[in-house]
């Protein structure tokens, strides 16, 4: 159905795509960009394609918003683990090899594809395409918690969440580690910037302070591990992101001198500590077959209901596996 918005004085000599934006705050300005090129944008019965026009008072705008079409990819009848869903988002446990995105090499057999089936004719349309909304995401083998829009208005307030990174609402994000060696200190921060490293493209590297993004992440020591010598071999961590960036907490256990157990991109060079490991701890870190990291909490404000979530899940079994071998060392 056509929505009619009268500009009052009071709203006047704004740009179109501002004030749509303010009055359909459920839409970004992209989405009402691509609404008004479909012709769904009118002022004064008219189609209007200039976002950039000024309003005057008196003008009635017109808007249409289009049905969702189809996606370009395919719903697959891949397994789940849901936490919680309804019909705004949906929280799941993400298992470890599971890609996120279909993107070069992963086509299909994605969360994306697993959600589009799981959610059928829940999802309303992320920017007018019948998608779930990705608005943060884990590495194809880290495990834990995700939250997946199903709608444009709930994808625009989770993606403002975890642009703001918890600074000013209630958005945490919480993984355990498990790391060579002891770090230092019991618990600190690590603030660096993080870009795209310029030998390996594969590879995020820690970048000079007038280059890459601002990442903060924030250690615990929760338990250590020795081994046969009685040194610190191992360490369980609880990290806590104030940033989010693509491979942070993997970038920053190296630069801190502890990389991550199993991470084959940045640990290599540590692949010799395993010799330290007991034989079952060896055989559960072969097992293992990927970064010992599992994204275990994850808290933000629902959109519809103002409500604060809070979600906590346990190691998966392979990593639990793993705590059980070091233990028993």
């Amino acid at each position: 159905m056509p929505e009619t918005f009268l500009i009052t004085p009071e709203i006047a000599g704004e740009r179109l795509d501002k004030t749509l934006a303010k009055l359909a705050p459920d839409l970004s300005r992209t989405r009402i960009q691509a609404i008004a090129e479909e012709g769904h944008v009118s002022v004064n019965g008219k189609p209007e394609t200039t976002m950039s026009r000024k309003l005057a008072a008196g003008d009635a705008i017109g808007l249409i918003r289009p049905d969702a079409v189809d996606p370009e990819p395919k719903g697959e009848a891949i397994p789940l683990d849901v936490v919680f869903e309804d019909d705004d988002l949906i929280v799941i446990d993400k298992p470890a090899g599971l890609v996120v995105h279909p993107a070069g090499g992963h086509e299909t057999g994605t969360l994306v594809n697993a959600l589009i089936a799981h959610c059928g004719n829940s999802l309303s349309g992320i920017g007018g395409v019948k998608r779930p909304g990705i608005v943060h995401r884990l590495d194809k083998d880290t495990s834990g918690l995700l939250v997946v829009a199903k709608n444009d208005a709930t994808h625009k307030a989770l993606s403002a969440q975890f642009a703001d990174h918890g600074r000013t609402g209630p958005l945490e994000r919480a993984y355990i580690a498990f790391v060579w060696g002891r770090p230092q200190s019991s618990a600190g921060t690590v603030r660096t910037q993080i870009d795209r490293s310029a030998i390996n493209r594969e590879k995020m590297a820690v970048a000079p302070e007038d280059k890459g993004r601002e990442a903060i992440t924030h250690f615990e020591v929760t338990r250590t591990f020795e081994g046969a010598d009685g040194r610190p071999l191992v360490s369980q961590l609880l990290c806590t992101l104030e940033t989010g960036r693509t491979h942070q907490i993997r970038v920053h256990m190296t630069h801190m001198g502890h990389p991550l157990l199993g991470d084959s991109l940045y640990g290599g060079g540590f692949k010799t500590k395993a010799a330290h490991l007991s034989a079952a701890a060896r055989a559960a870190l072969t097992a293992l077959g990927r970064q010992a990291l599992h994204a275990t909490l994850l808290g933000f404000e629902h959109p519809a209901t103002g409500e604060t979530m809070h979600f906590e899940r346990p190691l998966p079994p392979d990593m639990a596996r793993l705590q059980e071998a070091l233990e028993r060392a």
